[in-house]
């Protein structure tokens, strides 16, 4: 079978730049888009991240601890990075919804006229909320001027991964890119589900040491599953 699918994406979790030519290399052919977490860096520094992997579209995320991440500095520092990125062309920035509002702003307005799509993203690591809530979510994200969105939560029970899918026909029905899909045990199948389902993109680790989120296949384990989903000859 011949699928259509969104991209997959490689999560790095590298403390130097240095590291992720080494980390990269064995999967560059099986991923579309690199993500470099500036917040797991010991020295963040967005050139130095584009000159180690210069041919291979990039995603910059700096993500805070308020949002599951490790930045824990000032807010207008840790988006000063994304809009360094946005500076150099970086294929993608991820600000988050939650971003107070005249930071988020000043990322997006950045970008405007410029190689960078914007990603505005929002995860929730304990549990799925109501469709209202969630397709509350969706509509600000389209109304902020981004031009992506990323809606992650955790599913605690297979309904929940059917509620976040869904989102993907609201998103489409407003021709808006989405990312959508669920982290923890029952919501790997999401993480597949979702490029078939016209998810824009979904996320895996580089290797088994690099894990960024719960329940994220490796990239040989997600090759895998394409390739025994899109040539079942029987």
């Amino acid at each position: 079978m011949n699928h259509g699918r969104g991209l997959i994406c490689a999560a790095t979790a590298a403390k130097h730049p240095a590291d992720l030519t080494t980390l990269v290399e064995p999967v560059r052919d099986k991923v579309d888009v690199v993500e470099i977490r500036l917040d797991l860096m010991t020295h963040p520094d967005v050139g130095s991240c584009i000159s180690c992997l210069p041919d291979i579209p990039l995603l910059f995320t700096n993500r805070p601890i308020w949002e599951g991440g490790k930045y824990d500095d000032s807010e207008k520092d840790r988006t000063a990075l994304l809009r360094d990125a946005i500076a150099a062309n970086a294929a993608y920035i991820d600000i988050e919804l939650n971003t107070e509002k005249k930071l988020r702003n000043e990322v997006i307005s950045a970008a405007q006229g410029r190689q960078t799509d914007v990603i505005i993203s929002n995860h929730n690591f304990t549990e799925t909320p109501p469709t209202d809530i969630l397709e509350d979510t969706l509509h600000q994200m389209m109304a902020s001027g981004a031009d992506i969105g990323k809606i992650v939560t955790t599913a605690n029970d297979p309904s929940d991964v059917v509620r976040v899918l869904a989102l993907l026909q609201t998103s489409r029905t407003n021709t808006f890119q989405l990312s959508a899909f669920c982290m923890g045990v029952v919501g790997r199948i999401s993480r597949l589900a979702t490029l078939y389902l016209g998810g824009c993109m979904t996320y895996v680790a580089v290797d088994e040491l690099s894990a960024t989120a719960p329940g994220q296949f490796t990239t040989d384990q997600f090759h895998t599953l394409i390739h025994l989903f899109e040539n079942n000859e029987h």
